[in-house]
């Protein structure tokens, strides 16, 4: 049975960061890295925006060339899946049978993306956006001449394709079942002009929309079939609903959690040596009033898989990074610093005509985040604001000739 000191779960941001970090804290014993993806490491975001529209090859979005994790001493694994963590003798079972042990784990699995349960959900034509290969299939896709899509979700995700769909020319509906989109990620005002300018970019919108059943010919899709009745004709069904965490060998082997797995500050599971980080790490997060969630963020992962390594290197520091998430869709740029959610008022900087603005959220006088559209600089400097939970006058937060920078 191979042997590895420390083996990492997961070739995304997080898993990706946590090798790169245990090398830059001085770690020199052998480090394996295990991913069901076929790919050296590479960066997620791009894949709903710059690799769909065909801006960026694919060597463009590696998080490191592919020899840097030979240089580095760092094992790939590609195309394995853990199959059962037996973490009382620190061994993985792996999809090609073989097995391995390690001293420390990091679990980066990250997480699947959540799937239609409708009937017709099987068809071919039905696209989610997660891997590299998720993506190469709705290129081809639309290379054999796709011209009608259907997204399903009015997240990141679903409206970030959305804009690139529109760019290459394709007639484009957003169905979302909430009643305003980016709804578990920002206030109602961003929703209505994100809504807004998708329309104006010719998106049909449809709000407080569930999904019957996807029509087919047999094989492929040929609409989605909403809640109401009405079919709308499409070639192409993208889904963008979440992802569900991948963690399941974990919780077999008996690791707390329910949603995703239970980690502490320090990015430890439940059992012994073993740290989970990313998307499928829940935690109790400062920026949350310490409410146990997960972050899907490429921030959270980076700075997880930072706690993890310095951990394992006996310098443990507790997990206490301000959140932050960012968006591209046509020629705007949401940018967004700290967690919305329990505001109880908001403040608009500046003018949505102008398409530079900011919403400032505050909770119980505090500022808890912002949400900076084309406006890098409210974002640079409110990161400040929110980690002091600065109390600032809401009349003062408005005035867009005060620099944020001197308020707190």
């Amino acid at each position: 049975m191979e042997h590895y000191d420390v083996v990492i779960v997961g070739s995304g941001h997080g898993g990706a960061q946590a090798a790169i970090a245990l090398r830059q804290a001085g770690h020199e014993d052998s480090i394996l890295m295990v991913s069901r993806d076929r790919n050296p490491p590479y960066e997620r975001p791009p894949l709903s925006k710059e690799y769909l529209a065909g801006d960026k090859p694919f060597e463009k979005i590696l998080i490191r060339p592919e020899a840097f994790w030979a240089e580095r001493n760092v094992t790939l694994r590609l195309g394995a899946n853990v199959n059962e963590v037996d973490w009382m003798r620190r061994v993985l079972s792996l999809s090609d049978e073989s097995s391995v042990s390690y001293r420390k784990l990091i679990w980066a699995g990250g997480g699947d993306p959540r799937r239609l349960g409708c009937p017709g959900a099987e068809l071919a034509g039905i696209h989610t956006i997660r891997s590299r290969r998720d993506t190469d299939s709705l290129k081809d896709e639309l290379a054999a001449g796709a011209r009608r899509a259907v997204v399903v979700g009015g997240g990141y995700i679903g409206l970030e394709a959305a804009a690139v769909l529109r760019k290459l020319d394709l007639d484009v509906t957003v169905v979302e079942m909430q009643d305003r989109v980016l709804a578990r990620v920002a206030g109602p005002e961003i929703s209505d002009f994100y809504a807004a300018e998708h329309r104006k970019q010719g998106v049909d919108i449809r709000l407080e929309a569930g999904v019957e059943r996807i029509e087919g010919d047999g094989e492929k899709v040929t609409g989605v079939t909403l809640s109401s009745g009405e079919t709308l004709a499409c070639e192409v069904v993208i889904v963008g609903i979440g992802i569900v965490p991948s963690v399941g060998p974990l919780i077999a082997a008996g690791a707390a959690g329910t949603n995703g797995v239970d980690v502490d500050s320090f990015c430890r599971t439940s059992l012994d040596d073993i740290y989970a980080i990313g998307d499928c790490a829940a935690h109790a997060n400062p920026y949350a009033d310490n409410a146990v969630i997960r972050l899907e963020s490429v921030q959270n992962a980076n700075d997880m898989a930072s706690v993890a390594a310095k951990a394992i290197m006996g310098d443990k520091q507790d997990y206490d990074a301000v959140p932050w998430f960012w968006s591209n869709q046509y020629d705007l740029r949401l940018q967004t610093v700290g967690i919305s959610n329990g505001y109880d008022q908001s403040v608009l900087r500046g003018d949505h005509e102008a398409r530079k603005f900011s919403l400032i959220y505050l909770k119980e006088g505090r500022v808890i985040a912002l949400d900076c559209v084309n406006n890098t600089r409210d974002y640079a400097q409110g990161r400040k604001l929110v980690m002091n939970r600065a109390e600032i006058d809401p009349d003062l937060l408005a005035d867009t000739e005060v620099p944020l920078k001197e308020m707190g």
